[in-house]
């Protein structure tokens, strides 16, 4: 798909800064549709005919975090948040309710036009694999854990366990580098597609998330710190 083809949906209530996102992206070659509230954004989301939406969280009518859950009931397009919010828990908020990525502003262009680059080539992937079909996922284990990643379960003691998909995600990675130590660094640039800049500690949080659901309800030692290192799954 060339970018021409590319339909982005940007929803932000500063419209000298919408206007500002909409020329830059107009230049690289995008087609793009502004609206200025969230009710608008979200009735022109619904429609479907985006290929990526790029969602302010503090909106008037409906706040960003609204449209999004409303739209993932009904649509994967792909979703990147933006806030003039810092704080950990609001990002994980979003991530959690199905966006893609996030930016906080201030931002510069550069790493917004990255950002969506890594998102739609995430994206394309993710079709063509449906188009072409993709061979059987492979069944990951450790500790009692059991990951499928063709059915996109998890199991611990042959209980299903609920997660969110960034949890799926950290946990496949995990499992995919058992017995082998990664860094924060690694699992920032690999499970959120971006490289970790130090001012975010949603690895330890949801690090901690898997913990909760795992390690303490089924009494499972299945992820491991390496102080001042990473993380680690060992299959003990």
């Amino acid at each position: 798909m060339s970018k021409q083809d590319i339909r982005i949906l940007l929803v932000e209530d500063e419209e000298k800064l919408a206007r500002f996102i909409e020329l830059e992206l107009c230049h690289e070659g995008y087609s793009v549709t502004k609206a200025f509230d969230g009710r608008a954004g979200y009735d022109l989301a619904a429609s479907g005919e985006f290929d990526l939406i790029l969602l302010d969280i503090m909106l008037p009518v409906l706040n960003g975090m609204e449209v999004l859950r409303r739209l993932r009931k009904t649509s994967q397009t792909s979703v990147i948040m933006l806030t003039a919010r810092d704080e950990t828990m609001d990002k994980v908020a979003g991530l959690d309710l199905g966006a893609d990525d996030y930016i906080t502003k201030p931002f510069a262009i550069e790493e917004l036009l990255a950002r969506i680059r890594v998102v739609l080539r995430k994206r394309e992937t993710q079709t063509k694999n449906e188009e072409t079909g993709t061979p059987p996922g492979k069944i990951l284990t450790a500790c009692g854990v059991s990951l499928d990643e063709m059915r996109y379960t998890v199991t611990a003691n042959n209980v299903p366990v609920d997660l969110t998909k960034r949890e799926f995600d950290l946990l496949h990675y995990l499992l995919l580098h058992k017995n082998i130590v990664v860094t924060r660094d690694m699992l920032m640039e690999n499970v959120w597609d971006y490289d970790f800049d130090g001012g975010t500690n949603a690895v330890d949080v949801y690090i901690r998330f898997l913990r909760t659901k795992i390690d303490e309800v089924f009494n499972i030692k299945l992820i491991h710190t390496v102080r001042g290192v990473g993380y680690v799954i060992r299959d003990e």
